[in-house]
């Protein structure tokens, strides 16, 4: 599994992430040092509607075990931050009146990790009784949000418990370059404090 997962077929990831999820090493946040319980569930692209239809998949059988598990996905919380904030509609005018990197440097502005971002996940999880959280929409929030500032952001507020996010490319590590999240096969972002759920045994 370590060097072929992307080989593997969904029915094998998916045996894989439940066996790891829902063992207690993972859930116990065993084997990690002193780093954060960061994990990255890297998938092709082109398979975001398989993978979407298996994290459901995935949801239901762990919580029928009694895991439960705390979804946020990043492109529903930035239309609630925006209509939270009641500027959803004028987001939407402004989309077909101004340039693409007008529009980035809006929604980076109001939607600003630190600020607004962040903020708004620690809100659910105070919310939630959960063992393990999920993020997804990585693929539909860039580029106006990063995937590496949401986890760097992240790490004071989520080290309790182990957060998984479901992202569209690879995660690779190199002797040269370190570790990096590729998003989409083309985006580099340097980001080493997370594990590939893929390298982690049950």
């Amino acid at each position: 599994m370590k060097n072929n997962f992307q080989k593997s077929s969904l029915a094998e990831r998916f045996k894989h992430l439940f066996s790891v999820i829902s063992g207690p090493r993972f859930l116990k946040k065993q084997g990690l040092g002193n780093e954060v319980p960061f994990f990255i569930c890297p998938y092709k692209p082109e398979e975001s509607i398989e993978m979407t239809r298996l994290q459901g998949q995935l949801v239901n059988k762990l919580e029928q075990k009694g895991i439960r598990v705390l979804e946020i996905n990043l492109y529903d919380l930035s239309v609630e931050i925006l209509r939270d904030r009641g500027i959803w509609e004028q987001t939407l005018e402004r989309e077909v009146a101004v340039s693409k990197d007008e529009l980035k440097e809006l929604l980076q502005g109001v939607l600003d990790t630190e600020d607004h971002l962040i903020p708004a996940i620690a809100a659910k999880m105070r919310e939630a009784d959960f063992d393990v959280m999920f993020l997804a929409g990585v693929g539909e929030v860039f580029p106006y949000i990063r995937s590496h500032n949401i986890l760097n952001n992240l790490q004071s507020t989520a080290k309790d418990k182990p957060t998984l996010m479901f992202f569209p490319g690879a995660y690779t590590h190199s002797l040269e370059s370190g570790a990096s999240l590729n998003l989409f096969g083309m985006f580099h972002d340097g980001y080493y404090r997370a594990f590939n759920i893929f390298h982690c045994e049950a």
